[in-house]
């Protein structure tokens, strides 16, 4: 098990990355294919070695399109939770739509005594202006004191001087909650949208509905966890700790506060990787198979971009790949696998700037669209000096009065006409994704073909609303201080 705990390792200096990366390839192999039943899918077994593994039927899954159906979908399965509803968030808009579902949640909590809510949000960006998710939330947890649990992660890297002098905005540069996880009972639905109106009406995104018992009790025991350590919202309004931790993010010893965080989170991990390693040898009758994978730079925890990493340097000759990107700010460590390693077909899709929702932004937020394209233009240039612009295609969605923020991956082994796999959930693949933010996505292996074909739909949606990019990349002017910004501060956005 040494090789799965130490994923959840503190961030690497280059000295150790070797040692990391030597630890992860000596993981002993499966002596038999993973996927049992589904012998074209065994290139892919690594993944066992990795994550935790959730086997299931295809039919237990639900692709969701559009922002409108996303909405109805929550406001539905609030209604129709008996248990639990676990929400996790960058935030909650203030707006009718996000009122109404506060709403819904009352009602909810009114008809069912048992019914627990949990959620988990971003404390810069959920206390940001007068009115905000905190306030928008805090008449349930005065009602419902003992149904409800309120939390706002707090960064440990925002402390001292840098806590008291950093405006609002500014102070989210640092870092954030980003994960969006959205559960009820035994469904969980994953996605990169948050809570507010954009989302539930044209901003774009990606979302589907997983119905699976055990995926929903780690997920709501995982979030628990992230819980335990971020700051407790009272009925007072005063944010605190919570009952089972002791150390302040922002006070104390940061490193202490990273190494206990790290434990509680790696621990459970490594407790759910061991149990259900034996449920996938007794589930034989499974078409599709579920990896959750997690990143927390800001404690140490690497191990969505190890995976992701791994994928796209283990992708076949012959073999398909497309990758989608709400922000294309892609870690160079990502750039240069796809460039050298990578033996896939590649078809990146991003936003236009047109659909970048930093779009008219006052200040220097303004420039955000500007700075993607920077990005985007360096790396099809080098692409072309290595002679490798002939494998990576670039395509970039607008579709009129809408924003896209949609991520993800879809994989294609050799001589398969749909999706074998797809990477779904909150990360952007870019450098906040891997080294500030905290996220999730799940990576799904399946041999279903009604599934594979949803999801091919899925896809199929998003790239018909795009346009190949290259040119228009090269050509786009990019102001000076953009450029000059980009050099500086890529790593914050």
């Amino acid at each position: 098990m040494l090789y799965l705990r130490r994923l959840f390792s503190q961030e690497l200096s280059p000295a150790a990355q070797t040692d990391f990366l030597g630890c992860l390839q000596q993981a002993p192999h499966l002596l038999t294919n993973g996927f049992a039943g589904a012998p074209a899918l065994e290139s892919l077994s690594w993944l066992h070695n990795l994550a935790p593994c959730f086997p299931l039927r295809g039919e237990q899954i639900h692709v969701i399109h559009e922002p409108q159906h996303f909405y109805d979908t929550l406001v539905q399965r609030i209604a129709k939770a008996k248990k639990r509803i676990v929400l996790a968030s960058l935030y909650l808009g203030t707006g009718q739509l996000e009122n109404a579902m506060v709403q819904k949640l009352r009602h909810s909590l009114q008809t069912q005594s048992s019914l627990r809510l949990n959620v988990l949000l971003d404390f810069t960006r959920g206390t940001r202006g007068d009115l905000n998710s905190k306030t928008m939330l805090l008449p349930l947890v005065r009602e419902f004191k003992e149904q409800v649990q309120l939390s706002l992660y707090h960064t440990p890297d925002l402390r001292g001087m840098t806590k008291r002098l950093m405006p609002p905005r500014w102070n989210e540069l640092l870092g954030l909650q980003h994960m969006k996880v959205y559960l009820f009972d035994d469904a969980v639905i994953i996605s990169g949208a948050n809570l507010s109106n954009d989302y539930f009406t044209n901003r774009q995104d990606r979302y589907i509905l997983i119905e699976d018992k055990p995926l929903a009790d780690f997920y709501a025991q995982f979030i628990e966890r992230v819980q335990e350590f971020s700051l407790a919202v009272s009925p007072d309004a005063t944010e605190g700790l919570h009952r089972n931790w002791s150390i302040l993010p922002y006070e104390g010893t940061k490193q202490q506060f990273i190494e206990q965080a790290r434990k509680r989170i790696s621990d459970f991990v490594q407790e759910t990787y061991q149990r259900q390693s034996q449920v996938r040898e007794q589930q034989t009758q499974a078409d599709t198979w579920v990896f959750p994978l997690l990143e927390m730079g800001q404690i140490g925890i690497h191990h969505d971009s190890v995976v992701t990493k791994r994928l796209l340097s283990s992708c076949i000759a012959g073999s398909r790949l497309k990758l989608a990107t709400g922000y294309f700010n892609l870690t160079q460590d990502y750039m240069d696998t796809i460039t050298h390693k990578c033996l896939a077909q590649c078809s990146i899709l991003m936003a236009h700037p047109n659909a970048n929702g930093f779009k008219g932004a006052k200040g220097p937020a303004g420039g955000i669209p500007a700075a993607y394209t920077l990005i985007a233009k360096s790396f099809y240039e080098s692409l072309v000096r290595r002679k490798q612009n002939h494998r990576v295609n670039f395509f970039e969605y607008e579709k009129p009065g809408w924003t896209y923020h949609a991520k993800g991956l879809w994989y294609y082994l050799p001589e398969a006409r749909l999706p074998n796999l797809t990477l779904i959930g909150s990360s952007n693949f870019g450098e906040r994704s891997v080294n500030r933010d905290l996220e999730t996505q799940v990576c799904l292996v399946t041999s279903n073909t009604d599934l594979s074909q949803r999801l091919q739909a899925e896809a199929d949606r998003l790239y018909d609303m795009s346009q190949t990019a290259e040119r228009e990349i090269v050509k786009r002017v990019v102001p000076r201080w953009v450029q000059a910004v980009v050099r500086i501060f890529r790593n914050f956005f």
